[in-house]
């Protein structure tokens, strides 16, 4: 008996085995086609080589420039497929790309080297690095959200910004990876952020604010006053323009912390890392134009039903919600706006030919 049950418990571990090599496998074996290399219009700025400070640190020249339109993103196996197609927008939409740079925060349990490789054999002269991120340091402090994507530690990378990219680098535009451009990122960077605001993001004045916090939160006076004297609106936190100089000076990570520190011991939001962004910032961020965040058209974090654009002009189509293009035209069910991805999706295919 005690062999039978020894044999059953090995096959199940076998079995285990298999099917986690299987879905690694499937993950880090898509293969991507090289995209073509976007060149600088004739009045871009160049970087000379003494340009970059003395406290650059002996980082490269761009990665330090001000004059550089610096991105981040976070990096994993599972969203590889939209971060080409992100960065394969901006490219292809910015008047200088020669002039991005790009910097790939990834989690310290990832294979970085695969990663790396990855992003450079389909884009070879990208201006790009890639950080890693103690994700074992903020898993102590995420608690459960209403869909698990949420609760994935690199998704809490953009609270540490400040900590991971080099001090040089004093303005970065963050991007999430289910998104594609449609104009030229210059514009966004370069939004006025005044003499002390600390972040600029569209704003959604018109969304029920109060949804995302539970009853607990509304319903203690000393956390409900949190927004007394600011005009509290959404923010997605997708799409932001950050200052890094002045977020590092307020230590604004530790203020984000504090707040889920308090999530574990008492609920107070259900939806992952954007109620502490809200409970830090919101009334307090510069609004960008609608245009830079049509999101929301992976549906909603339940169902991610089909969703048509906001009113008005776009300068970036965000999926955001439950519903990623990529997975949608791979099962024959797409919405008709995945359309609009599928033109930077770099897979390649078993069936494409080489032009």
């Amino acid at each position: 008996m005690l062999r039978l049950l020894t044999l059953q418990l090995l096959l199940l571990l076998l079995f285990s085995h298999l099917l986690t090599t299987n879905a690694t496998a499937t993950a880090i074996t898509q293969q991507f086609k090289e995209a073509p290399q976007f060149y600088n219009s004739p009045d871009c700025p160049s970087f000379d080589q003494d340009e970059s400070d003395s406290e650059s640190d002996g980082e490269g020249t761009i990665f330090c420039s001000d004059q550089a339109v610096h991105v981040a993103m976070t990096l994993d196996t599972a969203y590889i497929r939209g971060s080409m197609a992100a960065i394969l927008s901006v490219l292809q939409h910015s008047s200088c790309p020669q002039n991005v740079a790009f910097h790939f925060v990834a989690s310290a349990s990832a294979n970085a080297s695969l990663l790396r490789t990855t992003i450079s054999s389909s884009f070879p002269y990208l201006n790009f690095r890639v950080y890693t991120f103690d994700d074992s340091s903020v898993s102590r402090l995420i608690s459960t959200s209403i869909r698990s994507a949420l609760d994935c530690p690199l998704n809490y990378a953009r609270s540490y910004l400040a900590n991971i990219l080099p001090l040089c680098v004093r303005r970065v535009v963050y991007l999430d990876s289910d998104l594609v451009l449609v104009d030229d990122i210059a514009k966004l960077a370069a939004t006025p952020l005044g003499e002390k605001t600390i972040l600029a993001a569209p704003e959604y004045c018109n969304a029920n604010f109060t949804s995302y916090f539970t009853p607990t939160f509304w319903s203690n006076p000393s956390l409900s006053l949190t927004f007394a004297d600011r005009k509290a609106c959404y923010f997605n936190t997708g799409v932001m323009v950050i200052d890094l100089d002045r977020w590092r000076a307020g230590d604004y990570t530790t203020k984000i912390e504090e707040w889920m520190e308090l999530q574990k011991r008492m609920r107070i939001y259900e939806l992952g890392s954007l109620p502490p962004f809200l409970l830090v910032f919101a009334g307090n961020i510069v609004p960008v134009d609608h245009r830079w965040n049509q999101h929301g058209l992976g549906g909603d974090n339940f169902r991610g039903l089909c969703r048509d654009l906001h009113p008005g002009p776009v300068s970036l189509l965000h999926w955001s919600g439950k519903g990623k293009p990529w997975a949608r035209l791979d099962a024959n069910r797409p919405c008709p706006l995945d359309a609009l991805w599928a033109p930077y999706d770099l897979l390649q295919t078993p069936f494409a030919l080489d032009s």
